[in-house]
């Protein structure tokens, strides 16, 4: 595991738009679902080819790891499939694993409070949109899988069970980056999908894929059925993205240093497939 890390410095571009009443105004049509559309269908034209050379470089992305280098347009490049050896899982009973890439913010549930950024918080019901289901998580743990365009991009199950219906929840397509987090309750306005998982060791979780800025698209190949753990559960297009779990009380033992590190404002590196937590007895 990777020593925890500030979130990334934020551009101009988004300061702009989240920051400036001008931007405000242009921010309004590029966190719209259709524009966000318009601009995943270009990024799957061949024309978008012309980006791939520039983006592995600049995010210093290992070619070594991937299952193939020839992409017929950005899309297939940003959505690439790792060897299985780049993203070994711990495939132990007793080992929560991480579904995804990311940095990691962990959180306990306390009453109905989930998220707290600045003077906000993010409650479960309306991450939820309303479902009581989330009544079962109070006292529970929260944790949230920032991802940015240099991470993998496809996610998968955390353990063996039976998945339910993909619930989908429209919305609009905020930016996950710290900025919007600070200005717009993003988590509860950004199209997202989520599904709960009768875990074999774990009780019942909730992983939810929460779209972003420019990802036209979350895409999950499964509705309900039988899944094993490492198994990919599905991917997201171009743009940066997040997987929210919630897992019962007294399910995980997760390790204390996340929930410091997120106290402090900092961030944890993990991989998929790596173990972050393990089964309490």
């Amino acid at each position: 595991m990777e020593a925890p890390v500030k979130p990334d410095k934020t551009g101009f571009l988004l300061n702009f738009l989240y920051g400036n009443p001008i931007g405000r105004l242009l921010l309004k049509l590029f966190n719209n679902v259709a524009f966000s559309k318009i601009a995943g269908s270009f990024m799957d034209s061949p024309i978008s080819k012309i980006f791939i050379r520039s983006f592995i470089k600049n995010n210093k992305i290992s070619t070594d790891d991937l299952q193939q280098t020839d992409f017929s347009c950005f899309n297939d490049c940003f959505s690439r499939k790792m060897k299985n050896s780049a993203r070994p899982v711990d495939m132990s009973k007793e080992a929560f694993i991480s579904p995804c890439d990311g940095l990691l913010s962990a959180y306990r549930i306390k009453k109905n409070l989930v998220i707290p950024v600045k003077q906000s918080f993010f409650s479960i019901k309306s991450l939820l949109s309303g479902n009581k289901i989330y009544e079962e998580y109070r006292e529970g743990i929260c944790l949230v899988f920032r991802l940015c365009v240099n991470h993998y991009h496809r996610y998968c199950y955390v353990d063996n069970g039976i998945k339910g219906n993909n619930h989908f929840i429209k919305g609009k397509l905020h930016t996950v980056r710290p900025v919007a987090l600070y200005e717009f309750p993003v988590f509860c306005e950004n199209c997202r999908e989520y599904t709960i998982i009768d875990t074999e060791n774990f009780g019942k979780i909730i992983q939810m894929e929460i779209g972003a800025m420019l990802v036209g698209k979350i895409v999950n190949y499964h509705n309900k059925k039988r899944i094993k753990k490492g198994t990919e559960k599905g991917k997201f297009l171009y743009g940066g993205s997040t997987i929210i779990l919630l897992v019962k009380k007294d399910a995980v033992k997760f390790p204390e240093i996340f929930f410091g590190a997120t106290r402090a404002g900092y961030e944890i590196p993990v991989k998929l497939g790596e173990k972050i937590g393990v089964k309490q007895n």
